[in-house]
This record gives structure tokens, C-alpha cells and sequence, in this order.
């Protein structure tokens, strides 16, 4: 790589290539401009030599006259003489050749090109490459009777430019040493300013970062202060299903929803922010970086939540077995008691209450709910609600039939986390004994199964009814936010159904239509 040549001779090279081009044109423009001015220049001059020619009395006097043409010569070359002009040539009307200073010439017709003499007016022009001037001889009636063509031959490309070969050497040398100092001076300016990296390793670098950014499964979002897209990698465009132009475009511009822009323009704080985007659970953290804007960084969380929910289902069963044998083993010791009491009757009522409440709740819910998913999930959820000291009961006007396996699969989502969210607000704020309770309803009706959980804690207060399903809001500290979470995910089941949920107090009803 250090054949590539350090910033400082880079930049030396290129400021000499760019004078030693300048200096070129800068010569070449002058060599063109000094022979068009020496062209004007000295096409006037010709001009006034064949004038005076011309306008000389005895010329004039004697110019169809044979026996005058050594007076016609000698006013010619005596005017070419003066001038230094190359020839002065003096012809007829018909444009025969009178005099000239090439005697080749007398008696052959004259070569006037374009010229427009012969109408009687001056012309200044160029005839087989020499700047000629023709100029009309006039008698006393005003006619034209012959010409008089004076001409230069012009100097080569180089002859009519003064000599300024020493001037071009200082010329060069001063730009060369300003060129050195003011690369050297440059080039300390741009490595201060790019960390001491040379070009092919500032490329490289670049180089490095695009398979860094577009390699990594996380995705990568960067942000300018105006909240435009200035940055955005492979994986992050497939998660948050941006389109190709998204790059250069506002936050606000994109079809993203509104938990999402809160996260990226930095109006939600915090770390591992949860966002919900066409099913998936993202995790996003957004860096600030002062004056650039912001580097905000995605996790797709999608595959970890299902094995947190089937962990988290695993848990739930595990955790009413439990209370089922905690209860069981209750009930067995308050049998062995009434055994060795002897109090054969007592033992009997017992055995006879204990298995009608659970035959009966059994009974009702079966009786009730048609979809054996459901069912279940209300029965495993009544051992547990017993076990924290919570009633569990069902509405009176409760009825649903078999669903389809999508709605059983987002009711038991919708149910079995509202009874979670109810039996954790009740475990946290009944006071004493006191005996809290928890009513479900399932109904069925006119296209759509509503679903309505009801409890008798505080409920939800009016000001962040809307914001604990639009942002994963939690009240729960010690939870890190699953409850929030929960929430979200039963908005998310019920949207996606085209239904809706919504809270007030400590009343949770969720629309899904069939």
C-alpha cells in the first residue's frame, strides 16, 4: 500500500499537473489572442498602405496608362517598402496583374478570394493564408477602374509570441514551491482532520464499515438532527419494511407507526425500548451522538418472546399443578384428620362440597364454552386464581361456540393474558384478607366475540387508558415490562382481527371478529 504515495505527494502531484495544465492554456489563449489582435492589427495597417496607394494622385492619374507602369511601380514598392508589407500589387478592373513585386505575376489575373473591392468598397481578409487588404481605384466619375492589394505574410504559430521562456521557468518554480508548501500545509490540515488515515486506508475503512454494517443480523438505523435517514443496513430495512428511497427521507415521512417514530426521534427514552412492527417484537436503543443526529440499533426479539410465552405457558401449567396439589394435599389432610376424628359425617359433606364446586365449575365452563382450547385455559386459571386467594367467575351471559384454530389460538392469547394482568393488580393491592375476584365473559354475537375481564382492584386510570397498549406500558416494576407487553400484544391480536381493545378501569374488553 505505501506505493500509493503518502497525502502529501498525492496532493503535490495534482497541484503540479493542474499548474503545469494551467500554465499550458494560460499560453496557448495568449498565443491565440496575440495573433488575432495581430491579425486586426495588421489587416488595418495593409488596409491604410493600399489606401495610400490608392489615393495617390499620379497613381490615379496615370493607372490606365501602359506607359506609366514604372510610376505605378515604384509608388508600389515604395509603399511596400515603408510598410514592410509582404507585397503591394496593384490590378485592372478585370483583375489583371499590373504591377508586383514578383514579375511572375504581371499579366496573370489576380486571386481576391471573397473579396468585395470590385463593387467598390474596401475589404480586409484572408487570401491563400496572408492578411490582405483590397482597396478600389476610383477616376473622377466615381468608377471603379483597378485595385490595389496590399498584403503580410503571418508569422508561425510561436513567431508572433515575445520570448518568454525565462518568465515560464520563474512562473513554474514559484508555483512549485507554493504548490509544496501549500500541499504540505493542506495535507497536515486533512490528516488532523481524518485521524492521521491515509486515502486507501480512509477507502478500506469505508470499505470495511458497509460489510460490517450490511453483514451483522442486528439492524442499523443512522439519524441526522433533523431526524432524516442518513443510514440504513440490510437487516434494518427488512425489519421495520422500509422502502428503497427511504435513505435522505424524514422519520415522519415513512410508513411507520407511532410507538416506532417515538423510539427513533428520541421522544421515548430508555434502554431496550419494545416495538411491535407486523408481528414481530423488535428491540431498539437509540445512541445519541451530539451534532451527527443518532445511531439507533434493532433486535428482532420475535423468536425469543415465542420461547418466553411457551416458557411462560410451561410456568403457568407448572404453576397450577401446583396449587392443584397444594390443594389437594390440603384436602387430603383434612380428610386424614376427619378420619381420626371419627367424624364419618363431616367427612362426607366435605367430600361432597369439595367435589360439587369443582364439578360445578367444570360444569359451567364446559357448559359454556364450546372451544376445548378456552375451556381449558378458564379451568387451569381457576386453580390458580384459588391459590392466590381470588374468586374466579364467569358472566352470566357467556356463550361460545367451536372456534377455528386462528381465533382459538388469539382468544387464548387475548383471555389468558387479561386474567394474568387482573390476578397480578389483585395480588397487589387487596388489602388484608379481604377476598378479590375476577369476572370473565366470552359472548359470541352478530359476527364477533367480545371478550369482557373484569376485577375488583383499582383499576386503570383514565390518562393512560390508550398509552398501556400504544406503548407497552407497565405498572409493574419488579416485571421489567412483560405485563406492558402483554397488553400490547392483545392489541396487536385484535387489530390484526380488524376488532379493537379498550379499558376503562378495571374493565378490559377486547373485540375479535369471526
Amino acid at each position: 500500500m505505501g506505493g500509493r504515495g503518502s497525502l502529501a505527494r498525492q496532493l503535490l502531484t495534482w497541484q503540479l499537473v493542474v499548474v503545469t495544465c494551467l500554465l499550458c492554456a494560460v499560453g496557448v489563449l495568449t498565443i491565440v489572442q496575440a495573433r488575432s489582435d495581430f491579425r486586426d492589427t495588421e489587416g488595418r495597417r495593409m488596409q491604410a498602405v493600399a489606401e495610400k496607394v490608392a489615393a495617390t494622385p499620379v497613381v490615379r492619374e496615370k493607372f490606365g496608362d501602359v506607359g506609366a507602369l514604372d510610376v505605378l511601380r515604384a509608388e508600389s514598392e515604395g509603399a511596400r517598402s515603408l510598410s514592410g508589407a509582404t507585397y503591394v500589387i496593384t490590378a485592372d478592373a478585370k483583375r489583371k496583374v499590373l504591377t508586383s513585386p514578383d514579375p511572375s505575376q504581371v499579366g496573370t489575373t489576380l486571386d481576391i478570394g471573397t473579396s468585395s473591392v470590385l463593387s467598390g468598397r474596401s475589404w480586409i481578409g484572408d487570401v491563400d493564408g496572408s492578411i490582405a487588404a483590397h482597396v478600389p481605384v476610383l477616376n473622377d466619375q466615381g468608377r471603379v477602374i483597378g485595385m490595389v492589394a496590399a498584403g503580410l505574410e503571418p508569422p508561425g504559430f510561436f513567431d508572433g509570441v515575445p520570448d518568454s521562456t525565462g518568465s515560464a521557468l520563474r512562473l513554474l518554480g514559484v508555483a512549485l514551491v507554493i504548490g509544496v508548501t501549500g500541499s504540505l500545509l493542506l495535507a497536515r490540515r486533512v490528516k488532523n482532520q481524518t485521524l492521521g488515515l491515509e486515502p486507501y486506508e480512509i477507502t478500506a475503512l469505508v470499505e470495511n464499515r458497509e460489510a460490517l454494517l450490511h453483514g451483522i443480523k442486528e439492524g442499523v438505523v443512522g439519524l441526522d438532527p433533523q431526524h432524516r435517514i442518513t443510514l440504513v443496513n440490510d437487516q434494518a430495512r427488512e425489519l421495520l419494511s422500509l422502502p428503497d428511497d427511504a435513505v435522505g427521507r424524514s422519520v415522519e415521512e415513512l410508513d411507520l407507526n407511532e410507538r416506532l417514530r417515538d423510539v427513533l426521534t428520541g421522544r421515548a427514552t430508555g434502554a431496550d425500548q419494545i416495538v411491535l412492527k407486523k408481528g414481530r417484537v423488535l428491540t431498539l436503543n437509540r445512541m445519541p451522538i451530539e451534532e451527527a443526529g443518532a445511531v439507533v440499533t434493532l433486535r428482532d426479539r420475535t423468536e425469543l418472546m415465542t420461547l418466553q410465552d411457551e416458557l411462560a405457558a410451561s410456568k403457568s401449567a407448572t404453576d397450577t399443578l401446583r396449587a392443584q396439589a397444594h390443594e389437594f394435599s390440603n384436602r387430603l389432610h383434612t380428610i386424614a384428620g376427619l378420619l381420626e376424628l371419627e367424624e364419618y359425617q363431616e367427612l362426607r359433606g366435605y367430600v361432597s362440597r369439595i367435589s360439587s364446586a369443582q364439578e360445578q365449575w367444570r360444569a359451567e365452563v364446559t357448559g359454556r364454552i364450546g372451544d376445548p382450547a378456552v375451556a381449558a385455559l378458564l379451568i387451569a386459571k381457576s386453580s390458580l386464581a384459588a391459590e392466590r386467594g381470588v374468586g374466579l367467575r364467569m358472566a352470566a351471559d357467556s356463550r361460545l361456540g367451536r372456534a377455528d384454530e386462528l381465533l382459538s389460538t388469539d382468544l387464548v392469547t387475548v383471555l389468558g393474558n387479561l386474567v394474568d394482568n387482573a390476578l397480578d393488580a389483585l395480588s397487589s393491592s387487596a388489602p388484608g384478607d379481604e377476598r378479590g375476584w375476577i369476572e370473565v365473559g366470552v359472548r359470541q354475537e352478530d359476527g364477533e366475540v367480545r371478550v369482557v375481564v373484569r376485577d375488583s382492584g383499582p383499576g386503570v386510570a383514565p390518562e393512560i387508558a390508550d398509552e398501556v397498549f400504544r406503548h407497552g406500558f407497565t405498572t409493574k416494576a419488579a416485571s421489567h415490562g412483560q405485563r406492558g407487553l402483554g397488553l400490547a400484544l392483545i392489541r396487536q391480536a385484535c387489530l390484526r382481527r380488524g376488532g379493537s381493545v379498550q379499558v376503562r378501569g378495571a374493565v378490559f374488553t377486547a373485540v375479535l371478529p369471526l
